[in-house]
């Protein structure tokens, strides 16, 4: 097997690992949608199917950016509200102030990398834990959120958003396009970059890494400005798909992206975790947020649902860290 061969079939294995190594998830997910088929009559419509996918095309560029984050030992609490902050910019660019709508999505997309640049600077230049400076910047970037559509609801009328948000290439929903986009590159940045084996190195052990040479503060800083870009973009698809900037946009988005992160195997302390793992756990989340929608279950027990999933995953987690679901010899 040549060089070229054999890098092509490494990078392969890499993207499988987090699939390979989550039989169990995947025998669950199985099993809840066998469930929903016969317990519902629409859950195997194309129409439904698609769009569970535009429901988790959000999620995926939120957890995506997530995995990377966690696996570097952080958390970013902030993407939920960089979501409002980026849709309600472009939306009102577009609808207010006539700006061309490439322009507005590049603007926004900035606006979350900004968002992004200051979580990562005050993170690797400070010892104040991520969990408290995203909660700040959370609070920030709602508020910005609301100041920017002044309280209200901005309506948009442009074919090119709108394209975004419900468009097709084919028979192929555009959304299926930007998440395999967003899987793929996240996937390579993790699996055959010198940056993502340092990201590894330092959500493993920060003070080695740094003795290896690693410049932990550099990669820091990357990784919350990458996150901060892609919560951007997942605001533009947010806003497009509903054709309005809310401030409510984004509401407990990064719940979700956080337990699809976990489900799929990302450790919450850092140094493990893979982009093929998060994508079974967005998968997860969609297919059980939309089949408690058919089943009709209120609103109020789908929260409580969602935080005994994500409870459940942050355990078994601590129990796989403590070795005791290790099979005993």
């Amino acid at each position: 097997m040549n060089n070229k061969s054999g890098n092509q079939y490494s990078s392969f294995n890499s993207l499988m690992d987090g699939i390979k190594s989550q039989l169990g998830i995947l025998i669950a997910l199985l099993v809840m949608c066998v469930f929903l088929s016969i317990a519902t009559d629409s859950f195997l419509a194309t129409t439904n199917i698609f769009n569970v996918l535009r429901q988790i095309a959000v999620n995926v560029f939120l957890a995506c950016g997530m995995t990377m984050v966690i696996i570097l030992g952080g958390i970013d609490l902030s993407v939920g509200a960089v979501i409002a902050l980026s849709g309600c910019t472009c939306a009102s660019m577009i609808a207010k102030a006539g700006i061309d709508p490439f322009l507005a999505i590049l603007a926004s997309i900035a606006l979350g990398a900004v968002v992004g640049l200051i979580n990562g600077l005050i993170v690797a230049f400070s010892t104040i834990p991520p969990f408290i400076v995203t909660l700040a910047t959370m609070n920030i970037s709602r508020g910005l959120a609301r100041v920017m559509v002044n309280n209200k609801t901005v309506a948009v009328n442009n074919s090119i958003y709108k394209f975004i948000g419900t468009g097709y290439v084919g028979p192929i929903p555009v959304h299926i396009i930007f998440i395999l986009i967003v899987i793929i590159i996240t996937a390579i940045i993790l699996t055959r970059t010198s940056f993502g084996r340092s990201i590894y190195a330092v959500g493993g052990n920060k003070m080695a890494a740094q003795y290896s040479g690693i410049d932990a503060k550099k990669v820091i800083l990357l990784v919350f400005i990458i996150n901060g870009i892609l919560a951007g973009c997942a605001g533009i698809l947010s806003s497009s798909r509903t054709m309005v900037g809310q401030y409510s946009l984004g509401d407990g988005a990064e719940m979700d992206a956080i337990t699809a992160v976990v489900l799929g195997g990302t450790s919450m302390t850092g140094g493990v975790g893979t982009i093929g793992g998060t994508v079974i756990g967005c998968i997860i989340v969609g297919v059980l947020n939309n089949g408690m929608n058919l089943l009709g279950i209120d609103s109020s027990w789908q929260y409580v649902v969602q935080g005994a999933v994500v409870l459940l995953a942050v355990g078994v987690d601590f129990l796989k860290k403590s070795g005791m679901l290790q099979k005993r010899k």
